[in-house]
């Protein structure tokens, strides 16, 4: 019975694809708000870059903004990270949210949002954050923990009865996908996948993947 359904399923999926799909902004705001009403901190994500050796790096960031053109992250600009993506732009983010039984991969190019959108958000932080945005040299040798615990008191005189401005090497990477991959949990591992490709005209076209 369950091997049945999810051959019902999946044929319902074959019959769909040939109909007009939202677009995958719009797939992705549905998923992103079942997993927001289901998961603690549904906007974590995987964001993987490659160094100039083309060895592959990935880690966890939070996800803080999106619309239907790009995915916005925040981050310190000299952090291996931002120095990977300066130097190589093409990203991959991957979402995976358990409780749902979903993940959705994006690929795309990153570049540095604009310095008044960087302001906004930073005011947003609270002030413990900004901060540590000052204190720490992200990714780089840090001597003790004792050194950076000392730097973030000097810093707190500093800017005692200050707002405190945005750091010049902290500021956003907006990733303007060219495809997303909606994979979702099924029976027997026959999962549903299906791909997003843009084409030159800037149209998306999907497509199902086998399991």
């Amino acid at each position: 019975m369950i091997l049945l359904c999810c051959e019902i399923r999946f044929a319902e999926m074959i019959s769909n694809s040939t109909k007009a799909s939202i677009s995958p902004f719009e797939k992705f705001e549905s998923w992103y708000e079942q997993a927001h009403s289901a998961e603690l901190e549904a906007n974590a994500m995987t964001i993987s870059t490659v160094d100039q050796s083309m060895r592959p790096y990935s880690r966890i960031v939070l996800l803080k903004n999106f619309n239907n053109r790009e995915f916005v992250f925040y981050t310190n600009l000299e952090s291996k990270k931002g120095r990977q993506i300066q130097e190589n732009p093409a990203v991959c983010l991957c979402f995976h949210w358990k409780s749902i039984k979903k993940q959705i991969r994006i690929q795309g190019i990153a570049d540095v949002v604009d310095d008044s959108v960087a302001d906004e958000y930073f005011a947003t932080r609270d002030r413990s954050s900004q901060i540590g945005a000052w204190a720490s040299a992200q990714s780089r040798n840090l001597n003790s923990r004792e050194s950076l615990e000392k730097s973030i008191k000097l810093l707190e005189k500093k800017f005692t009865n200050k707002s405190i401005p945005r750091p010049y090497y902290w500021s956003g990477f907006r990733v303007s996908p060219s495809n997303f991959e909606f994979w979702e949990e099924m029976p027997h591992r026959l999962h549903i996948r299906i791909f997003y490709q843009r084409d030159d005209q800037g149209n998306w076209n999907d497509k199902l993947l086998f399991p």
